[in-house]
């Protein structure tokens, strides 16, 4: 057993001295590719259950070298960006341009810039020209108008916003000068005050209000009432509080020139609207009109009428007199004229005899 042991020991101190000769053989090279091998081997993990390899990223010594251009750029903070703030200026508070000529050379470039900032310094510039050169800007209306409604369009608050201002000083400075490009202008105003942005949208009703106290409102009742029946409740709305700005402006004589039949069928088109905003505005064009339809048709006679009128007159059936009741239900459909009515309190015929049917009718039932 002892010789056993002793031959065996032998056996494996002789192959331990075999192996080491063995590696000491091997040249240099081999051994550091078989470390750089275990190195670049990827590594396995585990992500959402499942196994992945996924290599150990690559530096090549180039892109550590601190000549290199790239990393001296990499290194370098970024540069801290400019903050723009635009200032809302009124118009009251405007001051006039130190070179007119200059500047009405360069406004309708600065109008068409692809930077904002420009676009609402040339914008200031329209309004300052409209206030204090209004005859000079004149002949330049046609170009100027549709780049301010382009601003109108523009997805930047503070272009939109600076436009609105301009338009309402143009209207206050042109009045109907600019009734033939209006419809654009009206469009885009009407379409800016009815959306979310609430600072944009006062903008533009206070562009809307300079509109109906400015422009004259025969000449703007007819672009009117399109808008009236726009798609968009919020427009027909916003339409509808124009509508009924305008109305009143025309006085008793203008409403009987423009003819008060086509403005109750406008009005009543509103009452049954989708907003309360367009119906509200409705019955103040309708009371407004049933005023001025009453104070030339007065619904008594006077007592000397019947003594001094002639023959002839008590035979014309158009020297009768036409109430107003009778006057909104020959130019309304039964419906729109029964609105009409009951807004402006008027009870209809049929309603007041069943009212007194039903009144006589009740003592006998008891």
């Amino acid at each position: 057993m002892v010789i056993y042991l002793k031959f065996f020991t032998q056996v494996t101190s002789r192959m331990a001295s075999n192996t080491l000769k063995d590696l000491n053989s091997l040249p240099v090279t081999e051994k550091l590719s078989e470390c750089k091998a275990s190195l670049t081997k990827p590594c396995v993990g585990k992500m959402n259950g499942k196994s992945e390899e996924r290599p150990l990223p690559l530096q090549s010594s180039a892109s550590l070298d601190p000549s290199d251009p790239s990393v001296v750029d990499s290194e370098k903070p970024e540069p801290e960006k400019a903050i723009v703030e635009v200032e809302y200026i009124e118009s009251e508070k405007l001051d006039n341009v130190d070179d007119a000529d200059a500047v009405l050379k360069s406004v309708l470039a600065g109008l068409d810039s692809k930077d904002w900032v420009s676009v609402c310094e040339a914008l200031n510039n329209v309004r300052r020209l409209s206030i204090f050169h209004k005859e000079e800007m004149l002949h330049m209306l046609e170009k100027v108008i549709p780049l301010v409604v382009k601003s109108l369009k523009n997805p930047r608050s503070a272009v939109c916003k600076t436009a609105c201002m301009t338009s309402a000083d143009i209207f206050s400075a042109y009045n109907n000068d600019i009734t033939d490009l209006l419809d654009s202008l009206l469009t885009q105003l009407l379409l800016k005050s009815s959306q979310d942005k609430r600072f944009v949208c006062e903008a533009a009703e206070k562009a809307l209000t300079s509109m109906t106290k400015y422009v004259s409102p025969t000449l703007l009742l007819p672009k009117l009432q399109p808008c009236l029946k726009n798609r968009n409740p919020r427009i027909r709305a916003k339409a509808s509080l124009c509508f009924a700005r305008s109305v009143p402006r025309l006085g008793v004589e203008g409403i009987k020139e423009y003819g008060i039949d086509k403005l109750v069928q406008a009005a009543a088109s509103q009452l049954s609207d989708q907003l309360p905003e367009s119906r509200e505005a409705a019955r103040t064009v309708l009371l407004e009109l049933q005023s001025v339809y009453e104070k030339g048709h007065p619904l008594i006679k006077p007592e000397t009428s019947s003594s001094t009128s002639s023959p002839e007159e008590e035979q014309n059936p158009e020297a009768e007199l036409i109430t107003w009741e009778i006057f909104c239900q020959s130019k309304l459909s039964a419906l729109s004229a029964q609105a009409v009515l009951r807004v402006t309190n008027v009870v209809p015929v049929t309603v007041r005899e069943s009212l007194v049917t039903t009144g006589a009718a009740s003592p006998s039932q008891i």
